[in-house]
């Protein structure tokens, strides 16, 4: 990420070959490659989450960092786990439902329910949502972090860089659990709450 937002951002790259620095297309090129690292970074994250030491669920969290999307850390473990396969999961796609239909939903939905979890866990430890200890404003906070450490760095040329990966890597995430969850609907009991997740779903 450090050495792309370099390339990037410097307008003599003689040391590679490349008379003065990078055209669009190839900063386009490597905004591209870093979301894919981004993007495969996001399943790693996820499965540090699920983990149990601290120093792990931590990491989860840096590595969410790069794509701006440390809330995934929250909405996963504690909100699509809990719902998958059910009208009330942003992240199970629907039966027809396009790509290009499900992203927004998902995305938004999946920040708004982040959000709802991380008040009602505040409000239950007695600390306000505008808390430190508020994992989504935690995590996002060190998104802030890295994003403002990078554009100090390199100057605000780096931003458009930034903004790519970050999107181009979280929906690298979404395209998966479009895939993965397509179509899925667990059924309500008769107690009115959904039957558990079975091989069939």
């Amino acid at each position: 990420l450090v050495f792309a937002c370099y390339l990037w951002s410097a307008d003599n790259l003689s040391w590679l070959g490349i008379d003065g620095g990078l055209g669009l297309a190839s900063k386009i090129g490597v905004a591209f490659t870093v979301a894919v690292m981004g993007g495969i970074g996001i399943n790693t994250a996820h499965e540090m989450g699920h983990k149990k030491t601290e120093l792990e669920r931590w990491l989860a969290k840096i590595t969410l960092a790069q794509t701006f999307y440390g809330h995934f850390y929250i909405e996963h473990n504690r909100g699509h786990h809990v719902r998958v396969a059910t009208p009330e999961d942003p992240a199970s796609s629907r039966f027809g439902e396009s790509f290009w239909t499900f992203l927004p939903r998902s995305v938004w939905g999946s920040l708004k329910s982040s959000w709802e979890l991380e008040k009602t866990r505040m409000q239950r430890l007695g600390k306000s949502t505008w808390s430190i200890h508020n994992d989504v404003l935690n995590a996002w906070l060190m998104s802030v972090v890295l994003f403002g450490a990078l554009i100090a760095i390199f100057g605000p040329v780096v931003i458009p860089f930034l903004i790519i990966q970050a999107v181009y890597g979280f929906s690298l995430l979404e395209t998966v659990n479009y895939l993965e969850h397509y179509g899925l609907m667990r059924q309500k009991t008769a107690s009115g709450r959904y039957e558990r997740c079975a091989p069939a779903h």
